[in-house]
């Protein structure tokens, strides 16, 4: 396990700042590609400008030197002024497109975040790869702005390589042109001082990146803590437990850690920083003066103008900062690239479970036979089984209750049962095909569930009870009034409308436990499924409304094949067939008269063992 471990950890490091660039740029294409090209074109538009006035000064410099007429050198100052302007307007156009582009983009981002959180396989999303991706994403984006950034780092790299290139091409003339001492010396000597700022960018960038890769990643205690408040982990809804149980010591106790671990870790990151520019600075002055004492050598031997002297000065000094500026966007985007490998792994996580081809009968009698054959299931990253050997077969409009102790398999099988994990071994089959070979969503469309852990949304209550934008509200209205809200509902501001918590609306509504069980049960009557599969759908109802829901149970339930998970066995004396689980084996199945009879076996003693609870003690 643990060799499996490093060869995962060993894998992530192999890969390449190279790689994690190109691998983040076109996934940032693909999302919003308009905002890589007005960047492109944005960072050359800005590259260009200074070297406008710059021309537009030494043609005017050189024409004054030279004695041109004043009108002349006028027209010519105007249509540089005209071009200066024209460019700043083009720039800021462009400017202004980039950023719509870039909140496209960012909402282009959210939706494939969340589109891939719907549509991903359950079994994906609950394993402990996807899980640890997840946390890698939270963990990643604390570090800056997260995916956003790559486009900020790519414009920086954008605008650093072409500001060095049109320095490199303004320069070109300096290296081809002059004497015997100014055409052949200097241009070895420019090669040498050029060589000399390169390396030392190279080795300075290098050296400092892999301390500053490390510094980066250095586990802390409390990071994750610190992670945890950061991203939200108190709201307004553990209010009542932050004041009732005064956790707001052991909160400040790891906000307080937390803070002076970020002050002494930022503060190392800025002097390491600040080592890289005095390194660079010190040898991009070196050669700066260099290069500037052999310009000016050239100017004064005749072999430049003093315009020529401004343009070659600005033009490499440019080149020079070009190449520390560089390295550096290379390093902010190579970093931010790296970051953003968990969203690309994310993202394309695929889908393992067959989605099958073969059309599920719609059936008015709602007649669909489903058996479990075999059937074993082990959940991902364990070898344990949650499941052994289950053979079930559910009857046509049957009411089964199944019963058993926590982690007897009872839920697990309902996952398999809607497919939200295939079976480890075995087979399940939905009127006598493997359902594997069914379409997936059709399959999928003849269960109404609620689970132990249900979710509602802070939408309407309507739009919870439909799960769709458009609602019928008779219908929604109906369903509720079955589940036992219709006298709540009558006390909603808004009726169906009223939305649900204070996330996204002031005026949303905060609803009880037992509520919320009976806006899932009316959500999963709304959906008409021929089954309904409740997993102890009043855990959370007083004893008055449960007794209210059991006694209309054949009414809500109709002619569906209904399979309920209890418990609380009292509960379960309304079905006609019982199945009892027990360490992930069916180990008794039959009517509760026939269950409660055989007193060696498990229903026998788990009835036993709760009857005390529902006899009086005088």
């Amino acid at each position: 396990m643990g060799d499996n471990k490093n060869n995962k950890d060993n894998k992530k490091d192999k890969t390449s700042g190279f790689q994690a660039i190109i691998s983040a740029i076109k996934m940032a294409y693909k999302l919003e590609k308009t905002v890589i090209i007005l960047n492109a074109a944005l960072a050359l538009i800005e590259a260009v400008n200074p070297y406008i006035a710059i021309f537009l000064s030494a043609r005017v410099i050189d024409g004054l030197i030279d004695g041109e007429e004043f009108s002349n050198l006028l027209i010519i100052t105007a249509i540089g002024l005209g071009i200066i302007f024209l460019s700043h307007i083009i720039e800021n156009h462009v400017a202004k497109k980039r950023d719509i582009h870039m909140r496209m983009a960012w909402h282009n981002y959210n939706m494939a975040y969340t589109k891939k959180m719907v549509e991903m396989d359950y079994a994906q999303l609950e394993s402990p790869l996807t899980t640890d991706i997840l946390n890698r994403i939270k963990t990643d984006n604390i570090w800056g702005s997260g995916f956003f950034g790559i486009y900020w780092s790519a414009n920086r790299f954008f605008i650093s390589a072409a500001g060095l290139a049109v320095a490199a091409g303004v320069s070109i003339p300096l290296f081809i042109s002059g004497n015997f001492f100014t055409g052949y010396i200097t241009p070895a000597a420019f090669i040498i001082l050029l060589i000399i700022s390169i390396v030392t960018s190279i080795i300075t960038e290098k050296h400092i990146t892999k301390i500053e890769s490390v510094l980066m990643n250095e586990p802390h205690p409390d990071k994750s803590h610190l992670f945890y408040f950061i991203w939200g982990g108190i709201d307004y809804k553990a209010g009542k437990d932050v004041r009732i149980y005064n956790t707001r010591e052991i909160i400040s106790d790891y906000v307080d850690r937390g803070d002076k671990w970020w002050k002494s870790w930022t503060r190392r990151l800025s002097n390491l920083r600040g080592i890289r520019q005095v390194i660079i600075g010190i040898s991009s002055s070196i050669v700066q003066c260099g290069i500037y004492a052999l310009v000016v050598i050239r100017t004064v031997s005749g072999a430049l103008t003093i315009g020529e002297l401004v343009i070659y000065v600005a033009a490499i000094m440019n080149f020079l900062n070009g190449i520390s500026s560089i390295m550096g966007s290379v390093s902010m985007l190579s970093e931010y690239a790296k970051r953003q490998m968990s969203t690309l792994e994310f993202l394309n996580i695929p889908n393992i479970l067959p989605r099958g081809t073969i059309s599920v009968e719609k059936r008015d009698d709602n007649e669909y036979d489903i058996e479990f054959k075999n059937v074993s299931f082990k959940y991902p990253g364990t070898e344990v089984y949650a499941l052994k050997n289950l053979n079930l077969k559910f009857n046509i409009g049957q009411r089964m209750a199944v019963v058993g102790m926590n982690g007897s398999g009872k839920t697990t099988m309902i996952k398999l049962l809607c497919r939200l994990y295939d079976p480890t071994e075995g087979i399940i089959t939905l009127n006598g095909v493997d359902i594997k070979k069914y379409n997936y969503d059709e399959y999928m469309a003849i269960f109404s569930v609620v689970f132990q852990d249900f979710k509602l949304f802070s939408f309407t209550l309507a739009q919870n009870v439909a799960t769709f934008v458009d609602v019928d509200e008779a219908k929604a209205a109906e369903c509720l009034s079955m589940a036992g809200l219709d006298e709540r509902l009558n006390n909603m501001p808004k009726g169906l409308e009223t939305p649900l918590y204070k996330d996204f609306e002031e005026d949303g509504v905060e609803i009880s436990g037992g509520e919320a069980q009976k806006i899932a049960l009316a959500r999963a009557l709304y959906k008409d499924a021929p089954f309904i599969v409740l997993d102890e759908p009043t855990a959370a109802l007083d004893p008055i409304a449960e007794f209210e829901i059991y006694s209309k149970f054949n009414e809500i339930v109709g002619d569906k094949t209904a399979i309920y998970i209890s418990h609380r066995l009292s509960s379960c004396r309304f079905c006609d067939d019982i199945a009892v689980f027990h360490e992930g084996e069916l180990i008794q199945r039959g009517s509760h008269d026939a269950l409660i009879a055989d007193e060696t076996g498990k229903y026998h003693e788990l009835w036993n063992a709760q009857a005390q609870y529902y006899t009086s003690k005088r």
